[in-house]
């Protein structure tokens, strides 16, 4: 099967966004007195068509993040060899897919979700890594667990077959003051720091938190992952489905 390729128009501009985009990772990681690679880069590739993601891939960048899952599978199913994160809400009759096609899992909301995911990742898989979304702000509008009734979800989860509870996710509301965006990074990186220490033996290792607009104090308070989709790809709209 031939794949898509994108003019070479396009493949330039990828590339000086993915370049801008790593100069502030490194900056940023500098700034933080952390190495560049305790920083890993998810591209947020939701309604972003499979010729701009292979070209990406091209230079090197490995991880797709995508929320909505039958345009996921229909990529997925095209480009098996990268590795594939589920990042938005999840609906409990689309975990089986979910569970099988990728490789993280970011938004783990709620338990049944957890334990859903854990009974259908096929067992002769790598095991399935997961974060739970934590509602930094309160917001009814988001999903996600709230700070107070983390460990008693952290502790049933650990117990779960077939999946492995990396760390926490957020996605809090827009701060335009960068002091105010690390305030709200820095609770959940002290989150993630009391449920290291109430769970010694698990790898509490991961915080995905950042955007285009705020990476920068993201990284400052120590996020493993950010998620960028508007500096890499731009922000034309290809009209993809839901």
């Amino acid at each position: 099967m031939s794949l898509p390729h994108a003019t070479p128009q396009r493949q330039q501009q990828l590339q000086e966004n993915f370049q801008k985009v790593e100069q502030r990772i490194e900056e940023a990681c500098h700034e933080a007195g952390r190495p560049r690679e305790s920083v890993q880069l998810l591209a947020v590739s939701k309604t972003k068509p499979l010729e701009d993601i292979l070209s990406l891939a091209a230079i090197g960048q490995q991880a797709f993040g995508e929320n909505y899952l039958q345009e996921a599978l229909d990529k997925i199913a095209q480009a098996p060899e990268l590795e594939w994160h589920f990042i938005g809400p999840i609906q409990s009759n689309k975990t089986r897919p979910i569970a099988e096609n990728f490789a993280w899992v970011h938004s783990v909301d709620r338990l049944k979700i957890a334990r859903r995911l854990s009974e259908q990742r096929p067992p002769n898989a790598a095991t399935l890594k997961i974060l739970l979304e934590i509602n930094l702000d309160e917001e009814s509008s988001k999903a996600g667990f709230n700070e107070q009734d983390i460990e008693d979800a952290v502790s049933e989860v650990l117990q779960m077959p077939h999946i492995e509870l990396r760390g926490l996710m957020a996605i809090p509301m827009i701060r335009s003051d960068f002091e105010g965006q690390r305030a709200v990074f820095r609770r959940l990186k002290k989150l993630l720091g009391a449920l290291q220490k109430k769970f010694p033996d698990a790898r509490l290792d991961t915080l995905s938190m950042g955007m285009s607009g705020d990476l920068e104090a993201a990284i400052m308070e120590g996020a493993t992952w950010i998620r960028i989709g508007t500096d890499l790809f731009g922000a034309r709209d290809y009209g993809s489905k839901s």
